[in-house]
């Protein structure tokens, strides 16, 4: 049942907050560990595989496609663009701002060039984002669904992203951070939260939107019989909600002032092709390709929307299926280069849930022999796709 239980405050057990943190790592240390092995052993493939293609494996983490964007961001600020052949502006104002900041302060800091900065940010919160969903599977579906949803996120086709300098890592820490707030009637610091991913990607909304409803539903359910919401008892909600958009907001707008129009932001995508379109570029792109690719893509596609029901129908609470929901839907219905979707879709992290769960009940021997070879293919994979067409 999606009821207030899952994210109603839990009791206080009289520890201070700094021994509630250290408890709270220590349960998921061994999530972290799984998560650390997995990306290693990803790392590792690639570093082979690149050296006997006579490429870097550095290079290809930190100086290929986005990341270059990112770190010229950090380096220089925002104002380059490349005019292309067929008109085409791309800008570097379709990048938020929050991965070129942190890479900028800490190699003011320390003896690291912007793009090992990036590099470092990326693992650093590859780690926070893997804590926070052992959290969350462990709240829903106890300590070894935690250790799985760890596992299955490192070990995704694209986990590879996750290493990279890259901002999906800083984002999914950041919005499986705040949603979990959420979860636990944390409401302040969800709201500074989702402020940071909407500073970090346009997805950042989908943070928003798991505060606001899952918020409005709150106050719905708690208003008394006959009359309007108790705002006194939820001013600390209210405020959450007003954090949230912050971050995302504040980028579109200064986009805006900056480029004269209102929408500036969305001209700026407009010149990389994305954009959103109901998904109708996307269901062009699956009809060309034709059987048996196009049909096999579409299988694809079903399964990730069967994962996504699936959670539904076993009552998976409100701010994961809206955040979730929200990932999706924006990666599914945006057109542009769709090699990138799987890319766009690897912060849905609560599509993993019912695997999770389901691998937890499993023995430890068969559970660990799959994510073994799980791990294993997404290893290789990552290895193959970096070296070749890589992610745009």
């Amino acid at each position: 049942m999606n009821d207030l239980a899952p994210f109603r405050v839990p009791e206080r057990t009289g520890t201070g907050r700094g021994g509630r943190v250290r408890s709270a790592l220590r349960r998921a240390a061994p999530a972290l560990l799984v998560y650390a092995a997995i990306r290693a052993l990803g790392l590792g493939t690639l570093a082979v595989w690149s050296a006997a293609h006579g490429k870097s494996w550095h290079t290809l983490l930190t100086a290929r496609w986005d990341a270059l964007w990112y770190t010229r961001v950090a380096e220089q600020g925002y104002g380059y663009s490349v005019r292309l052949a067929d008109g085409d502006v791309h800008s570097n104002l379709a990048f938020f701002p929050l991965l070129p900041w942190l890479e900028r302060g800490l190699s003011a800091v320390l003896p690291l060039s912007a793009a090992d900065a990036g590099l470092v940010v990326s693992w650093l919160a590859s780690l926070a984002a893997a804590w926070a969903l052992y959290l969350t599977g462990e709240r829903l579906h106890g300590p070894r669904a935690g250790v799985a949803l760890a596992a299955l996120w490192a070990a995704l086709p694209v986990g590879i992203v996750q290493s990279m300098a890259y901002s999906e890592s800083l984002f999914t820490a950041l919005a499986a951070w705040g949603v979990y707030c959420v979860l636990t009637g944390r409401w302040v610091a969800a709201g500074v939260l989702a402020s940071l991913a909407g500073l970090t990607r346009p997805v950042g909304a989908a943070v928003v939107a798991a505060v606001w409803i899952t918020a409005a539903v709150t106050l719905w359910r708690d208003r008394p019989p006959g009359g309007g919401p108790r705002w006194g008892r939820h001013r600390r909600m209210l405020l959450g909600v007003l954090l949230a958009p912050l971050g995302w907001c504040g980028y579109f707008l200064w986009v805006g002032a900056r480029e004269g129009g209102l929408t500036a932001y969305l001209d700026v995508q407009g010149g990389w092709g994305n954009g959103f379109d109901g998904g109708v570029a996307f269901a062009s792109f699956l009809w060309d390709l034709g059987f048996p690719a196009g049909l096999g893509l579409l299988a694809g596609v079903a399964l990730v929307g069967w994962l996504y029901v699936l959670g539904a129908r076993r009552g998976q609470p409100l701010p994961l299926l809206v955040y979730g929901g929200v990932v999706l839907l924006l990666a599914l219905t945006a057109k542009g280069y769709f090699g990138s979707k799987p890319r766009l879709m690897m912060p849905a992290y609560p599509l993993l849930l019912p695997l999770a769960a389901g691998l937890a009940r499993w023995r430890p021997a068969p559970a660990w022999t799959v994510t073994a070879l799980v791990s294993a293919g997404s290893a290789v994979y990552g290895a193959f796709w970096l070296n070749g067409s890589g992610p745009p």
